[in-house]
């Protein structure tokens, strides 16, 4: 088998492993739309304590009283999202609710799904602890015994709210993302399933990342899971979402929320590589706060999704608080990957880095939009923000909107944007070095994201560079 077969075979591989369907059971379908009587189905079926049904009929009544966003430069088309066409909540028909521990407990048509997508095979090899979530709901998670002896949570949220009711209450769409935020915060806030609810105790260092992992399998529905990550003084964490969901011809929401509490010196690093198909709307809302000497990382793969609006924010609350935002952006055509970073310095001596890829081909649209907010009284605080384009063809777009405000004098704040074409002589001079026209493209696209690539996992690198070769194959969609 030749060179450039065994790469078709490879990138055929991965292709497989994301654009597929299974036929599967639900043992409870809501019907499209959002109502009160949605809201109260979803709480009764996951039994969960009237506080948070309360916060849900609040959300549902924000969300009915708020505009869809318009108004923004250049914004993703958003009209095709009519909430009355979605199908809000299905739970599969699992026999262990809240999360099997074992793959065996699944039924075949769900096993099969995540053995294609490799999840069995990284729990063995490269992580701590595993959560699968299929539909609306997690349907496998697992920690490793060492870690829970060590006092670390690692449960689905529906698990959370009933058995740490007081960590939740506290934390939960509260302090972080109020479902006032936004929309679609609202939307989420009102019928959110299943996700991810990690705690590290005070100085506990999880060495071994922790996944997630998100699988829409039906079409015309929506997606909205929780995640809520609380890491005391001095732990550290790194927790890995990786989400993916087949192509139909209707089209599917996914609006998930993300809350990250960075405790006094402690560390968190998130890291996502999200491979939607590309008749799905991807309208998330992340965002982390960060006490005194904490640290906070958002590493960040966009490659699928028909439009994608996702701005992780970092709010710098305590001294010597730092944030590091690392990203990358794929659009080919029919997609608009509409991307970037909000980073609010409250206190003094907080640094930030933000360094935003991306790449567009075929007439797709990326873009980045940022903000830097630096308050009075922030003294000595730094922030440097890098946004580098690289473009395919004369038909594809790329945009830099960022927005910095200053309010401190003491302060360093630097940008710098680059957007350029791959070059004729590059090529030419791979070429000359005995390497076919796609080889060279493929090999400098992947040094121009390797940045990100450097910050994974082994296996998570070698799986985005794979999906990079995918999509300039234009085989994927």
């Amino acid at each position: 088998m030749s060179t450039r077969d065994e790469k078709h075979f490879e990138t055929a591989d991965v292709q497989n492993r994301f654009d597929f369907k299974m036929d599967q059971k639900a043992a409870l379908v809501a019907e499209k739309g959002l109502t009160e009587e949605t809201v109260r189905l979803i709480s009764e079926d996951k039994g969960e304590p009237e506080w948070m049904l309360r916060r849900r009929l609040r959300a549902l009544e924000l969300f009915d009283a708020m505009p869809m966003p318009t108004g923004w430069p250049e914004m993703p088309d958003l009209s095709e999202v009519d909430i009355n066409e979605i199908i809000p909540y299905i739970r599969p028909d699992v026999e262990v609710r809240g999360g099997a521990k074992s793959w065996e407990e699944l039924p075949e048509e769900i096993r099969d799904t995540f053995d294609k997508l490799g999840i069995p095979e990284a729990e063995r090899n490269a992580l701590s602890g595993v959560g699968a979530q299929y539909e609306s709901e997690i349907v496998y998670q697992n920690m490793r015994e060492e870690w829970e002896r060590e006092g670390v949570v690692f449960m689905d949220m529906d698990k959370a709210v009933r058995e740490h009711p007081d960590l939740v209450e506290e934390y939960f769409m509260t302090k972080c993302v109020p479902p006032s935020d936004n929309k679609f915060a609202a939307l989420h806030g009102a019928i959110w399933s299943g996700g991810s609810f990690v705690y590290v105790p005070e100085d506990t260092t999880v060495d071994m990342p922790i996944q997630a992992y998100f699988r829409m399998n039906s079409e015309g529905m929506g997606q909205f899971e929780h995640t809520l990550i609380v890491a005391e003084k001095g732990s550290e964490v790194h927790y890995i979402e990786g989400c993916s969901a087949p192509k139909y011809s209707a089209f599917n929401l996914h609006s998930g929320c993300v809350e990250v509490f960075v405790k006094e010196d402690a560390h968190v690093q998130y890291s996502t590589v999200q491979n939607w198909s590309k008749n799905t709307y991807n309208l998330n809302t992340k965002r982390a706060i960060v006490d005194k000497g904490g640290r906070m990382e958002w590493i960040s793969g966009s490659m699928g999704s028909k439009a994608t609006m996702l701005y992780p924010a970092t709010i710098l609350n305590g001294r010597g608080a730092s944030d590091n935002h690392i990203t990358i952006a794929f659009a080919s055509e029919g997609q608009d990957i509409d991307t970037g970073a909000k980073v609010y310095h409250n206190a003094p001596e907080t640094k930030s880095t933000i360094v935003s890829k991306s790449i567009s081909r075929g007439g797709g649209r990326t873009n980045y939009r940022g903000l830097v907010r630096i308050a009075h009284g922030a003294t000595d605080s730094s922030c440097a923000v890098e946004c580098d384009a690289l473009m395919f063809d004369n038909e594809s777009t790329s945009d830099t909107m960022p927005h910095i405000e200053i309010h401190e004098s003491k302060v360093d704040v630097a940008h710098e944007a680059t957007v350029g074409r791959i070059g004729d002589d590059d090529i030419f001079y791979l070429q000359s070095r005995g390497l076919g026209d796609d080889e060279a493209k493929q090999l400098i696209v992947s040094g121009f994201i390797e940045p990100i690539t450097s910050e994974l996992p082994i296996e998570y690198a070698v799986e985005l560079n794979r999906l990079v070769e995918l999509e300039m194959e234009g085989s994927l969609g």
